[in-house]
């Protein structure tokens, strides 16, 4: 028996097939159900039902899940338990969404590295619904995100901070309201496949405003290249950490009622890693209130 196998178990229970805990364990099918088979052959056990094409879990199988549950958070936090009170060490597997990788989540990483070294962080980054399916899948501990509209209540959410979303333009754009300008300039729009990019597609059409489309893009650096070489002009998100301004650029607000979206730290609520997640969400707090990112931030 293994602590892997044990995990393997829990994926399929919560995923509900071999096939589909085997690509979110990144293992094969017949990896996955030669785990099962060693299981149940060193312990004598019948942990599936395997009359039907889709193996079923059997009532002893249920019963192992739960305390799998109880084993697999205990081996998780044993170095929490016999360090230091307050010494804080362990991995940590952090998602981010992409306009937060050169401001907040490197702030707040050297904060946290000067606070815990003991903590070592690997980055994922990604769209915040895909970084929730990963979050659900157990392939990332917690993740800084968009808040959805929609949240699972098995997710626990901390606010970190609320960015008004602008116009963003070329410092030679003509002097026009917001709303000419998007009706008469070419429109390089946030990707629609994230938080961000929903709100502000939902807030043009709430105020009627027709763009001419020119291209649609993921990160803000290469958005912000692109307005900058006068290619269009966009909506983006005024990020809550300051960074000195390289390209010839101004934003623009969209008045009292624009859009804005929220920054929070999302986790499991039943997070093994509770104590890493908690000192990184304090980091991160850490990071947006000192609002600027420079090379000596943490000094």
């Amino acid at each position: 028996m293994s602590i892997r196998a044990l995990r393997t178990l829990l994926s399929i229970h919560r995923h509900g097939s071999f096939r589909a805990a085997a690509e979110a364990e990144h293992l094969t099918p017949s990896a996955v159900s030669l785990q099962m088979r060693h299981l149940e052959e060193a312990w004598d056990l019948t942990l599936f039902e395997r009359s039907q094409r889709t193996p079923k879990l059997t009532e002893t199988g249920l019963a192992l899940v739960g305390e799998a549950e109880a084993v697999i958070a205990a081996y998780d936090t044993l170095a929490d338990r016999v360090s230091p009170k307050d010494e804080i060490s362990g991995d940590l597997i952090l998602g981010a969404v992409p306009t937060t990788l050169t401001g907040l989540v490197p702030l707040a990483l050297s904060e946290l590295k000067n606070r815990h070294p003991g903590i070592r962080v690997r980055i994922v980054p990604g769209l915040s619904n895909h970084l929730l399916t990963q979050i659900d899948r157990g392939q990332v501990h917690a993740a800084v995100i968009s808040r959805p509209d929609v949240l699972s209540k098995s997710m626990r959410f901390s606010k970190l901070a609320r960015e008004d979303l602008v116009l963003l333009v070329s410092r030679n754009t003509e002097n026009l309201s917001p709303e000419e300008l998007l009706r008469s300039h070419p429109f390089i729009r946030f990707n629609r496949e994230a938080v961000v990019g929903k709100q502000i597609e939902t807030w043009l059409q709430t105020n009627e405003i027709s763009v001419k489309d020119a291209m649609e893009l993921e990160g803000l650096e290469a958005i912000s290249s692109m307005v900058a070489a006068e290619l269009g002009i966009s909506i983006v998100p005024q990020r809550c950490i300051r960074e000195r301004e390289r390209l010839p650029l101004k934003t623009l607000s969209l008045g009292d009622n624009g859009p804005s979206r929220v920054l929070g730290l999302v986790s499991r609520r039943d997070s093994p890693r509770a104590s890493l997640v908690g000192a990184t969400e304090a980091a991160l707090s850490k990071a947006v209130s000192i609002g600027e990112f420079t090379m000596n931030a943490s000094d």
